[in-house]
């Protein structure tokens, strides 16, 4: 094959022969891989049988032989694919007569809806809109950010998995004079990298900032309390669903907190006050979620065998006014 390009042809004969060795019981096979999408690719399928059913225990060395022949007819610089389909039928007559590895045949095919996001998407940007329109409905924006990182892979991914990982600070209306809220700028943004219609983790998360005295003594507050907050969105991001943990329970303890925090020891996730959700972010809505520091003994009865402390978060928040929006 040297000097040769590699071509669907050539797949199909050297699948043939890797495929060949199916599991008892097999009549079909069936694997769909895309080539690499922002540093990922992805192979799933499998060998089944007369009724439909997957009979491979271990489909490995499947997925590395369509692997191998998927990266070498990409590199062969051909027709543009991002997708493959490699079909396997069994012969009609027992290999030991034949000695044939049953009958492979392999397509490929170009999917727009595979592409991933490029680092310029204007769906970022619109995702950013979308929430300062939010935040410019409740209160007065502070200029810039609190924190933020802008330093992103060549896909446009932060440790949220978008572009944007930063805070906002905000002193809401119904707030009194100093009160002050940060909230989170990112957690929404669609995925950088990959396709998905997804508003990231389907929420942003935002803190009342703790109460203090002096303009010094607010500098260093926000300084702590926006490092938390970054700290928190990385876990949300990590966890993916919290989201839908929260609605689920109402209210979760969802971490516990530095010794530089104290009072507070752990950090309650709950649905905002007032329902509220962020609108018109690129792929629909996502709900304000607001995080609640509590001391130990607002939590003393948690309850180490259930699930997120669902309901030492709710009996604590319960025993706060939260009548204020944030």
């Amino acid at each position: 094959m040297d000097g040769t390009a590699y071509v669907i042809a050539d797949a199909e004969r050297d699948l043939r022969a890797s495929l060949g060795r199916a599991p008892a019981g097999a009549v079909a096979g069936a694997w769909s891989a895309t080539t690499m999408q922002a540093g990922h690719a992805q192979i799933s399928g499998g060998y089944t049988d007369a009724g439909g059913h997957y009979v491979d225990e271990e489909p490995r060395r499947a997925f590395d032989a369509v692997g191998a022949a998927v990266d070498r007819l990409a590199a062969a610089g051909g027709p543009a694919f991002n997708r493959v389909e490699v079909r396997w039928t069994a012969d009609r007559f027992p290999l030991s007569l034949l000695g044939r590895p049953g009958r492979v045949r392999v397509e490929t095919a170009f999917d727009p809806a595979i592409v991933p996001r490029g680092p310029d998407d204007p769906a970022y940007e619109a995702a950013a809109a979308a929430r300062r329109r939010f935040w410019e409905a409740r209160g007065t924006l502070l200029p810039g950010y609190t924190a933020q990182t802008i330093q992103a892979n060549v896909y446009g991914q932060t440790l949220w998995f978008g572009p944007h990982r930063r805070i906002l600070m905000l002193r809401p209306r119904s707030a009194a004079a100093d009160g002050v809220v940060l909230a989170t700028d990112g957690l929404s943004t669609p995925w950088a990298g990959i396709p998905d219609r997804e508003n990231g983790v389907d929420c942003e998360v935002a803190l009342r900032l703790p109460e203090g005295h002096g303009e010094e003594a607010e500098a260093e507050r926000v300084r702590l309390w926006t490092n938390i907050l970054i700290s928190l969105g990385d876990q949300i991001a990590d966890g993916y669903r919290v989201a839908d943990t929260v609605a689920r329970h109402g209210a979760i303890l969802f971490s516990r907190l530095p010794a530089e925090c104290a009072p507070f020891a752990q950090m309650i996730l709950t649905g905002a006050a007032d329902g509220a959700v962020i609108d018109g972010l690129p792929f629909g809505s996502v709900p304000l979620l607001e995080a609640v520091p509590v001391s130990a003994d607002e939590v003393a009865d948690d309850d180490p065998d259930e699930a997120w402390g669902a309901t030492a978060a709710c009996a604590a928040l319960a025993r706060r006014d939260r009548s204020r929006r944030l």
